[in-house]
């Protein structure tokens, strides 16, 4: 954003007139319009531009009351020295975003005059838009320069005005204010003004000030720094500093001083504020001598010491121990605290004010204290009456003997919290001995491993949690190394039960051992449970993935088998596919080293033919731990013994028959087998296959829909090869039928002509030559046919151009005397309709040229055709000398128009109406027919 290199200085002026934000004034609403009426434009502006903004103080015919200036007219407006003219604001970029132009109300030029001050600083504009693009006339330019003059008159009046309402509140503030005030002409630093306080406190009369320097009442060694601080020339706004006065009489007054910049009658000048704080320095000063016998005195005694008030305990001087002890600043003294709050027990207050009351002292009281903190200390106190600065006081000395006294209780509510928080804690705890034998156990320990501290008396503990010897003795070494790590443990209960623990050991300073450990069984389960569900999972995603990107059954099945037993850690893994006869082949297989294989084989089960495959078709899935105690039949088990078989997991592979009978049909099984000793399955493993069953499913619908597809796309293309050859015979026999047609059509055009030139009679010959044309006309409609490139493709426009063409040239008609123009949408019609529409074109045609223009009048007919909705309009006009008015068109002895109307209203079911104001036009309206 451009910016005048007087900026600031330009802001600075704005300001001062007062005007921005101000409600709208009659005078300048009264120019805008004036600028407005001159320009004869709809929008005029008086705009004053801020740092950010463009605002507007009169507007006419806009609603907007200003627009940022980065993109207003008025940035570019004040940096110029005469008037700024936009004669096409599209056409110039600066002001291609301004909201004037791209909205309401859509400005198209402009012209602005700045606003120019008689300092010469451009503070805003007067200015028009036009909503269309133009140039402005010198007369125009001349009248809204000379306005743009009077805004800036009539706003210095105001500033004037507003100068001097705040030259005369600031002399009467001035004149009667309280405490001296001075202003000083900085270059000189003479006395300008003075008011009423100043003399009656400095003594000297106006007229002796106003004769005398500032320098005249400093002290020598300030002279210096007064002159270095008005020689640099700085602005001031509420500087405060304390400083030494000489008043007329020779008294050295104490004085802060609060200097302010201004401009006083055309001078650089600086107003001074005094307030005379004399007697404030002087308590001060009182105050600080005082204190400092008092901390002189307090700090030789290196014990909290206070003094406070006898009737409400104020505190009225504390030592520095003092307030270190009680954890205080000076500033909360400053804040009026009372001794009486750090009492701990206000009961024990009032038993000292009692003792004191009798005796006027009390020695070596034992009394608790509290902190600023709100922590408490035990202390010996010593109070003392006295008088301070005219005042009962009482003064205290302590001396802190918390340590002594509570070394016992801290040390006695240690081993209660210690034997509470290791009875309660979260985890077991046990403390080992240097031997590793147990001395002590707490609860969480006992109710977690069953055992209780007496059964200690009688075994080895360490044996008892871990029988195996080896376990044993990676237990010993992990407590002897006691290397503050957490380690993991398979730990059996008292009742035999194997939990999940985790230990770690901390030695202690006499050689003993305090073991931690707590139950992690169930975050060991759920961490099991989770790798085994990942596995699940990666499994479900593999397999799914092989589906979507494979259409081979075998390669999916094989790697299946594959993945689930080595995620199920079992000796064998395979499918079954059942036929009709229900017996079953392997058809995929994955079996670990040593085990028979069964890929391929045939398995007849007689009993599962007979009923035992009723609870597959309906979807149950079955998890056998051992075969001898599940309850199968003989015939099942020995089946199963042929290939090593001690349990399994069976569950059914479903399909679904169709759409129309959604039951699900039996298609195989899929079944893991653990050959190497029975197993107790869990539910989630059962579940995997229950998943992967469908996943099979989904991958032999995928195949058989895959191999249903191939063999209908193969008979697809050999009827579409048949389809081909059939319809490319029709399109022959359709183009013979056409060309035989039209040459039949054109034998008889033929003959028709022949005849005519045998006649005399011109009426005849006329005769004859209109069912010429027909005939051409219907003849040309098979040309177009049988020589298109698609048979069922006829160029409507093409035809339609070249029969009105034909016709022109039948009637003898030179380009010359009647002109043709064609509108012709793209547009499909049978056979039927075209035949139609030609002989209705054939006669109307026919009829302009015959009777439109007498005597080789020259004219123009035009061939429209277009589509209106779901109907085809068809107009034909001529600008000839038209119909007679008596005569009625849809009743009259011509064969032609009565042909015509035939058509239109029977062969083409539509309708047609003449209109005959300016020229003949008859305009036809029929249905749009399918092809």
């Amino acid at each position: 954003m451009l910016l005048p290199k007087n900026e600031r200085q330009r802001l600075e002026l704005l300001h001062q007139y007062q005007i921005l934000d101000t409600p709208s004034e009659e005078i300048f609403d009264e120019l805008a319009q004036l600028a407005a009426d001159v320009c004869d434009v709809s929008i005029a502006v008086i705009s004053l531009v801020d740092a950010e903004r463009e605002w507007f103080k009169s507007k006419v015919g806009i609603n907007q009351s200003e627009i940022p200036r980065s993109i207003s007219f008025g940035t570019y407006t004040i940096l110029e020295s005469e008037i700024l003219i936009v004669p096409d604001i599209l056409q110039d970029e600066r002001f291609a975003a301004n909201p004037l132009v791209i909205s309401e109300p859509y400005c198209r030029s402009y012209a602005g005059v700045p606003l120019i001050t008689a300092s010469g600083f451009t503070i805003g504009s007067l200015c028009v838009f036009d909503s269309a693009p133009r140039n402005f006339s010198d007369k125009e330019q001349t009248i809204l320069q000379k306005l743009g003059r009077q805004i800036i008159k009539y706003l210095d009046f105001k500033r004037e005005k507003i100068i001097n309402e705040s030259q005369k509140n600031f002399n009467l503030l001035f004149l009667n204010h309280p405490h001296p005030m001075l202003v000083i002409d900085c270059p000189t630093m003479r006395f300008l003004a003075i008011n009423n306080a100043a003399v009656i406190n400095y003594g000297y009369s106006q007229e002796e000030f106003l004769q005398m320097h500032l320098t005249d009442i400093l002290l020598p060694e300030h002279i210096p720094v007064i002159k270095q601080h008005f020689a640099q020339n700085k602005t001031y706004t509420n500087c405060s500093k304390e400083w030494q006065h000489r008043r007329k009489d020779g008294q050295i007054i104490d004085v802060e001083v609060f200097a302010h910049s201004i401009e006083y009658a055309g001078h650089n000048a600086r107003l001074g504020v005094i307030r005379d704080i004399t007697n404030r320095k002087r308590q001060e000063q009182t105050l600080h001598d005082s204190e400092a016998r008092l901390s002189a005195i307090s700090e030789a005694i290196p014990i909290p010491l206070v003094i406070s008030r006898l009737s409400d305990s104020l505190i009225l001087y504390a030592n520095q121990k003092f307030l270190e002890t009680f954890l205080l600043v000076p500033e909360d003294l400053i804040n009026s605290r009372k001794s009486s709050e750090f009492y701990y027990n206000p009961d024990e207050r009032q038993l000292i004010l009692q003792t004191l009351a009798k005796q006027g002292y009390v020695h070596n009281c034992e009394v608790q204290f509290k902190r600023a903190n709100g922590s408490s200390f035990w202390a010996i106190a010593s109070v003392q009456k006295l008088n301070f600065n005219g005042e009962a006081a009482i003064l205290k000395a302590f001396y802190d003997i918390t340590d002594r006294k509570n070394v016992e209780t801290n040390l006695q509510e240690q081993n209660k919290k210690l034997r509470n928080i290791f009875e309660n804690l979260p985890l077991m705890i046990a403390l080992i001995d240097v031997n590793g034998k147990h001395q002590w156990i707490n609860k969480e320990w006992e109710r977690i491993l069953g055992w209780n501290f007496q059964d200690f008396q009688n075994l080895d503990v360490l044996e008892a949690l871990y029988p195996n010897p080896e376990d044993y003795e990676y237990v010993i070494n992990f407590i002897q190394s006691a290397q503050k790590v957490w380690g993991d443990f398979r730990t059996q209960t008292k009742e035999g039960n194997v939990i999940d623990t985790s230990w770690t050991n901390v030695y202690l300073d006499d050689g003993q051992i305090i073991g931690i450990g707590q139950n992690i069984t169930e975050r060991k389960q759920t961490e099991r449970a989770l790798k085994t569900q990942v596995k699940r999972e990666q499994l479900m995603r593999t397999v799914t993935g092989r589906i979507c990107q494979s259409l081979n059954l075998q390669d999916i099945l094989d790697a299946t088998v594959r993945e689930v037993r080595d995620l199920l850690q079992v000796d064998r893994v395979i499918v079954l596919r059942f036929a009709c006869d229900m017996s079953a082949t392997v058809v995929a297989e994955s079996v670990v080293n040593g085990w028979t294989a069964s890929i391929n084989a045939q398995l007849v089960d007689t009993c599962f033919k007979t009923n035992g495959g009723e609870d597959y078709y309906r979807g149950h899935k079955r998890a056998i731990a051992n075969i001898y105690e599940a309850g199968l039949t003989q015939c099942h088990i020995n089946l199963l013994e042929q290939f090593e078989v001690k349990a399994n997991l069976v569950v059914p592979i479903l399909l679904q028959v169709s759409e129309e009978n959604p039951s699900s049909g039996l298609w195989g099984l899929l079944v893991a087998h653990q050959c190497s000793h029975t197993r107790e399955w869990e539910e989630h493993q059962l579940d995997l296959l229950d998943q992967l069953s469908v996943s099979i499913a989904i991958a032999i619908q995928q195949s058989s829909i895959l191999q249903q597809a191939q063999i209908e796309i193969a008979q697809r293309q050999k009827a579409e090869v048949e389809l081909r050859s059939a319809l490319a015979e029709k399109e022959v026999l359709l183009k013979e039928i056409h060309h035989r047609v039209k040459n039949n059509l054109q034998i008889v055009s033929s003959l028709l002509q022949l005849q005519s030139q045998t006649l005399s009679d011109p009426e005849v010959i006329r005769v004859l030559r209109d069912s010429q044309n027909r005939i051409d006309s219907i003849s040309l409609i098979h040309r177009n046919l049988y020589t298109a490139p698609n048979i069922g493709q006829l160029d409507v426009a093409d035809y339609i151009q070249n029969l009105a063409t034909s016709l022109l040239m039948s009637y003898q008609v030179s380009s010359g005397e009647i002109s043709l123009e064609t509108d012709i949408d793209t547009i499909s019609l049978n056979v039927d309709q075209a035949i139609a529409c030609g002989l209705i074109i054939n006669e109307l045609i026919s009829n302009a040229l015959k009777h439109a223009f007498p005597n080789k009048q020259g004219g123009n007919i035009i061939i429209r055709l277009r589509h209106l909705n779901d109907s085809i309009e068809m107009i034909i006009s001529d600008n000839g000398i038209g119909f007679q008015h008596d005569v009625n068109w849809q009743d009259t002895n011509s064969l032609g128009l009565s042909l015509v109307y035939d058509l239109v209203t029977e062969q083409l079911e539509g309708s047609i109406s003449l209109e005959t104001d300016r020229e003949t036009v008859f305009k036809i309206i029929f249905p749009q027919l399918t092809l």
